[in-house]
């Protein structure tokens, strides 16, 4: 397995990509969501570059001994579909988007939490609330809308971030 150092010059930089990306599609979420732990970093440095508030969201499905840690939350899933007021521009973000998991995960516990059966959950994703990462793999099960480096899965690699060393 190869170990490839993503350092706080890349993070940034990424960031950066992540925010024009939003900007060129004139989207401004009401609030971002950084997913435990790896997207806690750039969740915070989105916040602090656009002014955009943060809030935090456990999804660990492949942490052993952690997945525990995994929460449901239903006053986000009521903000995304709009259940008593117009529903909330939402960004969710992780620092790699290597298989889709997390995404798949909140998306479904989400739909559960607020009207499951509702036909509206199909216009929620990808429009009102959106996903981002600082890498992404084009063979994610969930497309990431906004990210900085395509990578190629089909290697095993290793990502350092330098929230990790």
């Amino acid at each position: 397995m190869k170990t490839i150092t993503y350092d706080w010059n890349k993070t940034e930089r990424a960031i950066r990509d992540i925010a024009m990306s939003m900007y060129k599609d004139n989207w401004r979420p009401d609030y971002i969501v950084g997913i435990t732990r790896g997207g806690l970093v750039p969740a915070v440095m989105l916040s602090h570059m656009t002014g955009i508030p943060m809030h935090t969201l456990c999804v660990q499905l492949a942490t052993a001994g952690l997945d525990e840690n995994t929460e449901s939350n239903c006053w986000m899933s009521e903000d995304a579909f709009g259940y008593e007021k117009d529903p909330k521009d939402i960004l969710i973000i992780d620092d790699i988007n290597r298989g889709g998991d997390a995404m798949e995960w909140i998306m479904k516990d989400w739909q559960a939490g607020c009207l499951p059966n509702a036909e509206r959950w199909n216009e929620v994703w990808h429009n009102n609330v959106r996903f981002a990462s600082l890498l992404s793999s084009p063979n994610s099960i969930v497309d990431t809308d906004y990210w900085s480096t395509e990578f190629s899965d089909e290697e095993e690699n290793w990502i350092e971030f330098p929230w990790e060393l």
